[in-house]
């Protein structure tokens, strides 16, 4: 693609960015058969090419964003597929984040819109808010029929039946290993994830300490930023990122660190990319080092080998979270680990579409999201399964949501194979602490 960019324009990093993204593009439209915006909505500016086309029109213009632009720009759920289709490479994700932040400062939304998304931007980054926000969604839940927003409704829906209470292994602290030690780790706890389910990071450090493992949880880290950072508030998004690096960059100086381990995929697309996020600011080295180190939990737990299991005779639907599959490009290694440990393991029909969580995007966007909700269960569903396991939170309460099948998180599973306790969803009990190191 042919931009005219000034050497003016160029200077500005995104936008140099952007233009080497925009060259890249062949309009080969080979993205649109995996968009799944597009597939929903049938228009071309709801496709990937469409945006860019938008984006560029946008950029090189310096224009002040209209509607229709936002409009279309906030439709796209970053689920990143049309990245794993591209034969010729275009980096959508740096682009599309560009233009959002573009047009968070340029673009003067409504009113309300405005209200919202400060809303979530205070409120889902901190695991504290996000708990008392969830009891107030659970007490305005029989009064849903009276909210007119369909946004708001989505929110009451987000609220769960029992939100768990907090679970101290969240806190700051070393977790010694069960065996022979061979990984020093950093687990990335993150935010929204601790309210809405503890049971994941407890699963994750049990299992890791069994295979050998010290777990830190590192004072000072907290949310990824990813949930801001895709709003378009890149001084929200840097604020938190930048408090990750800095505390975990500390652990690395110090005892150090082989991996920083991430259970919730979307969080992981975005650390990886810390390196990319931080290129021109004081940051940048230590930013680069914890991109460097940065795994999802089925990256680490394939080098640890876990011991294979005999047959469990329960049949696993595997989702595969966008952004493990299209952002990070981690495929095969979630299925591998769980049929190693003695599950059967199907997918479902079109498992590279997104099911419509996307961070807030069933929050902002609930009409499509919940068509992408009510395709991805049918195709789940078909395959009969007794259990549907997920590597990323939004995806587990957006799918939970919409089926009576349990729905639980791959590592779960995994710790259950292992010698852990059965998970909650499955009708376990819940565990206790997991044994300090310090």
């Amino acid at each position: 693609m042919q931009t005219t960019f000034t050497p003016a324009q160029l200077k500005n990093p995104g936008t140099q960015r952007a233009n080497e993204i925009l060259r890249t593009c062949v309009h080969c439209g080979f993205c649109t058969a995996t968009c799944p915006t597009y597939q929903v909505l049938g228009d071309e500016l709801d496709s990937p090419r469409g945006r860019i086309y938008l984006i560029k029109d946008m950029l090189e213009n310096e224009r002040v964003p209209d509607a229709k632009t936002v409009k279309h720009i906030d439709r796209c759920l970053s689920c990143l597929a049309c990245m794993t289709t591209c034969p010729s490479g275009v980096h959508y994700m740096h682009l599309v984040d560009h233009a959002r932040a573009y047009i968070e400062e340029h673009y003067t939304r409504p009113w309300h819109d405005r209200a919202l998304r400060w809303v979530l931007a205070q409120i889902l980054p901190y695991p504290g808010r996000f708990r008392a926000a969830l009891f107030f969604a659970k007490l305005g839940k029989p009064f849903r029929a009276l909210v007119p927003d369909a946004r708001l409704r989505a929110m009451l829906d987000m609220a769960p039946a029992q939100v768990p209470p907090v679970s101290r292994n969240d806190d700051p602290q070393s977790f010694s290993p069960a065996a022979p030690r061979r990984k020093r780790v950093a687990l990335m706890t993150g935010c929204a994830q601790k309210a809405l389910n503890t049971d994941i990071n407890d699963a994750t450090i049990r299992l890791l300490t069994r295979l050998g493992c010290e777990v830190v949880v590192a004072e000072g880290a907290g949310c990824c930023g990813a949930l801001t950072h895709h709003m378009g508030k890149e001084k929200d998004s840097h604020a938190t990122a930048a408090a990750n690096i800095r505390a975990w960059a500390k652990e690395m100086d110090g005892e150090g660190l082989d991996a920083i381990v991430i259970n919730t995929s979307g969080c992981g697309t975005t650390v990886k990319d810390y390196g990319h996020m931080f290129r021109n600011e004081p940051l940048a080295e230590d930013a680069a080092r914890v991109s460097g180190i940065a795994m999802d939990v089925s990256e680490l737990l394939s080098q640890l080998e876990i011991p294979e299991g005999a047959e469990k005779g329960l049949t696993v639907a595997y989702h595969a979270a966008c952004s493990l599959q299209h952002g990070q490009q981690i495929k095969a290694a979630p299925k591998t680990l769980l049929k190693r440990a003695g599950f059967t393991v199907v997918e479902p029909a079109d498992s590279h579409l997104c099911c419509g969580s996307a961070g807030t995007y069933n929050l902002m966007q609930p009409e499509i999201s919940g068509q992408l909700k009510a395709r991805k269960l049918r195709t789940l569903e078909a395959k009969s399964p007794d259990i549907i396991a997920a590597g990323n939170i939004g995806c587990m309460m957006q799918i939970g949501s919409g089926t009576e099948v349990p729905v639980v998180h791959s590592v779960e599973l995994l710790d259950w194979a292992t010698g852990g306790p059965k998970p909650a969803a499955l009708g376990g009990a819940q565990a206790g602490m997991v044994p300090r190191l310090r």
